[in-house]
C-alpha cells in the first residue's frame, strides 16, 4: 500500500511494516513477526527502527540484520528486553482485553531469543529518515515504546501507542501502564501531523492530526 511516493505499508503474514525510501537507502519501521524476512530483504536496507519489543513488531529483525547488515535500533528500555537483559513487562489488562489478547497472540512466541540491538534510542534523538526524524518517548504500552515523527513531512509512526480500529482512532491495547499510555496519546495528539501510521490499523492520510486530537479527548 503506497502512502506517499517514499512511504509504503506492507502486510507480512498479516502484520504491518512500514518502508521508507531515501534514494537507494531503505528504512523499516518494525519488521512484523518471525518468518517475514524474505519479503523484507530489500536492496539498500540500512536501518530498522523498532517501536517496542513485542514479537509481532520485532520478529524478523535478527534475520534481516544478518542478511543485510542493517542497523537495528529501539528505545533504551525495550532494547534491554530484546537483548535479554531485562524481563519483559506484563500488560495490565482490562477484562475485555483478555480474549482479544488470546486471539491476537495465537501462534506467536511470547518472547524471542536475545537479539543484537545496535543503538538505544532516547527522547529527542534524530534519525536519518527523510528531512530528519525525531524519536519520541511514549511509554505506557511498554516502558520503552517510541514513536517516530517526521516534522517536515508531517508524518507520525505511533507504534502501538495508538491504534486505528474499525474506523476509530483509539488508545493502543495491552498496556503495561494505562495512565502513562494515555499521557503518551495526548502528547502525540498535540503534534502537527497530516499522516499517521499505526502499528495496527490502516494509516490515516490527510487530516490525521485532527483525528488524533478528537480521539484523545475520550481519554483522561
Amino acid at each position: 500500500m503506497e502512502i506517499t511516493p517514499r512511504l509504503s505499508m506492507l502486510k507480512v503474514n498479516g502484520w504491518q511494516v512500514y518502508r521508507w525510501q531515501d534514494g537507494d537507502r531503505t528504512t523499516l519501521i518494525d519488521t512484523g513477526a518471525p518468518g517475514g524476512a524474505d519479503e523484507l530483504t530489500f536492496p539498500g536496507l540500512t536501518q530498522i527502527v523498532l517501536t517496542h519489543w513485542h514479537t509481532d513488531h520485532v520478529g524478523a529483525a535478527p534475520e534481516l540484520r544478518t542478511r543485510t547488515g542493517a542497523r537495528v535500533s529501539a528505545g533504551a528500555a525495550d532494547a534491554a528486553v530484546l537483548r535479554g537483559l531485562t524481563p519483559p513487562q506484563e500488560p495490565v489488562l482490562e477484562d475485555w482485553e483478555r480474549p482479544l489478547l488470546e486471539r491476537a497472540s495465537a501462534g506467536l512466541p511470547r518472547t524471542l531469543p536475545p537479539m543484537e540491538i545496535d543503538e538505544d534510542l532516547a527522547e529527542g534523538q534524530r534519525l536519518d529518515i527523510g528531512a530528519g526524524a525525531e524519536v519520541l518517548s511514549v511509554p505506557g504500552h511498554t516502558d520503552g515504546s517510541i514513536a517516530v515523527h517526521l516534522p517536515t513531512e508531517r508524518i507520525l509512526f505511533t507504534g502501538d501507542a495508538v491504534a486505528h480500529s474499525e474506523g476509530r482512532v483509539i488508545l493502543g491495547v495491552f498496556n503495561t501502564d494505562r495512565k502513562r499510555a494515555i499521557e503518551s496519546f495526548h502528547r502525540l495528539a498535540d503534534l502537527d501531523v497530516d499522516t499517521v501510521c499505526f502499528g495496527h490499523g490502516d494509516p490515516i492520510v490527510g487530516g490525521a492530526g485532527k483525528r488524533l486530537r478528537e480521539a484523545a479527548e475520550a481519554y483522561s
